[in-house]
């Protein structure tokens, strides 16, 4: 009988640990954060002066030197806390993820994928002959990284 019990408080343990996982990868990010606002806005009672001649802007920014490790990780970094989060580092693929999610129900059905991928074939099937050549086989590639290309090995 013992046995029985605790199997049932074990299933409902299970049972709830995947809803609640379940239920954290449901959540889709919407948009980046917005960054505080750092300018106040004048005094809408102000009357700006029309002479120019006593007006100075603000000094320009100075350039800090970072690494190209350091950019890219602040690519990431939408919040600026110097951690980046799951939905952080997963806000990068939204924007090519809801273009290809056609009904915008956050799932990504078969057919929406075929679409897109027939499309892709249409558009390199140049005569429309319904098969490509190595030429046209070409086009299909995604475009070439920025980075620089590993240098080939020198073996004796």
């Amino acid at each position: 009988m013992q046995r029985f019990i605790l199997g049932g408080v074990t299933a409902m343990v299970m049972l709830s640990i995947g809803l609640f996982w379940w239920q954290g990868r449901a959540e889709v990010e919407k948009a980046p954060p917005l960054p505080p606002a750092a300018v106040s806005l004048p005094d809408p009672q102000e009357v700006p002066s029309a002479d120019l001649a006593d007006i100075e802007g603000p000094e320009l920014p100075e350039a800090t030197e970072q690494t190209r490790e350091q950019r890219r990780f602040g690519r990431y970094d939408r919040d600026r806390d110097g951690r980046i989060t799951r939905n952080e580092m997963l806000s990068t693929r939204v924007d090519a993820f809801r273009k290809l999610d056609k009904d915008g129900n956050n799932l990504l059905t078969f057919e929406e994928w075929a679409v897109a991928t027939v499309t892709k074939f249409e558009v390199a099937d140049g005569n429309g002959d319904q098969s490509l050549t190595p030429a046209e086989f070409r086009k299909t590639a995604s475009p070439p990284s920025r980075e620089k290309p590993k240098p080939k090995c020198i073996c004796k």
